[in-house]
């Protein structure tokens, strides 16, 4: 449990409402001098569901669950997926593409059958995250430009990453080194403007 209310900097502790296993390997790369501290490791098993119609309501969602589950100010995340010929889908549906199960392959495969007709194959991902503490609730969003590739390709990463080629790249998230990838990718950026936040904020 963290000690006393959000005092994130100086403990180098910070809770996050997930379970899932990928985002914290992630978030623990891009924050190594952090102790991450996910519903597994806080105890709790009950399920969050993420009932909201947009990635910012989804966030809330779960950084107001863990507040509320442990009185400590606690942060969360939503990414989505954002396909400009799909008009902006799957978005808030990402995980679930191509069903309740989540499959990340048969979301690949639906969406490359998706765009397959389209010479337009411009996406963003985005990341949004919530931060919530007893006196305020904060917003982050970070955004990565980039590309869907017609094939699969790499073994890293999670997702859609063996699909998507960020701007200024050649190669997809799953196949970049994960270095690379924790420098420039939306949860990065995301993860960046929530920490610039609680080092300049003052409680």
């Amino acid at each position: 449990m963290l000690s006393n209310n959000a005092d994130f900097t100086k403990m180098k502790t910070i809770a996050f409402a997930t379970s899932n296993d990928h985002k914290m390997e992630e978030l623990r790369h891009i924050l190594p001098q952090y102790k991450i501290l996910g519903l597994k490791d806080l105890g709790i098993q009950e399920e969050i569901h993420e009932t909201g119609s947009t990635l910012e309501e989804n966030a809330l969602i779960k950084a107001e669950f863990l507040f509320n589950k442990t009185g400590q100010s606690s942060f969360s995340e939503d990414t989505g997926l954002e396909v400009d010929a799909l008009n902006g889908a799957p978005g808030v549906h990402t995980a679930r593409y191509a069903g309740v199960s989540r499959n990340p392959e048969a979301n690949m495969d639906l969406l490359i059958d998706n765009l397959k007709e389209n010479s337009d194959r411009s996406a963003q991902f985005r990341t949004v995250i919530a931060y919530k503490s007893a006196n305020e609730v904060r917003i982050f969003e970070g955004i990565v430009r980039g590309q869907i590739a017609k094939t699969k390709s790499g073994q890293g990463g999670f997702g859609y990453d063996p699909v998507f080629i960020p701007d200024g790249y050649n190669n997809t998230f799953a196949e970049l080194d994960q270095t690379i990838k924790n420098q420039i990718s939306h949860r990065a950026k995301a993860v960046k403007y929530l920490l610039e936040y609680l080092i300049l904020r003052s409680d």
